[in-house]
């Protein structure tokens, strides 16, 4: 896949979008136990597929640019830190939720193994 925005370099377009992606994906997997509650959950996952729709529309095309110069396991471990990266503030800010210290132990997880994944 050509890039999307030409003047910026493929890594950060595939960042860029997955960003945008997690956000979207985030809100899919979780919005509705705060928004839905009282719904009855069929409602909750058509809502969350529509939402999911945005998030694909954004994944696609970052994981076709992040594979120019990505490796499939080094896509997936930078999805997995973005996902942690989107998912904490969400957690805190939108959902209520403490900031607990498994936050950092999961960081911490996932540097060793953004480490091991791009060291070669």
């Amino acid at each position: 896949m050509s890039a999307m925005f030409p003047w910026l370099p493929p890594s950060l377009q595939f960042v860029g979008l997955l960003v945008l992606s997690n956000i979207f994906m985030t809100f899919a997997w979780y919005a509705h136990l705060r928004n839905l509650a009282d719904k009855p959950w069929w409602i909750a996952a058509l809502l969350s597929w529509g939402i999911a729709l945005a998030e694909y529309v954004f994944q696609v095309p970052a994981n076709r640019i992040g594979h120019t110069e990505l490796s499939l396991p080094q896509l997936k471990i930078t999805q997995e830190v973005i996902t942690l990266l989107v998912f904490v503030p969400f957690s805190v800010f939108y959902m209520g939720e403490d900031v607990k210290l498994d936050y950092l132990w999961a960081g911490l997880c996932l540097m060793g193994a953004v480490y091991f994944i791009f060291r070669s």
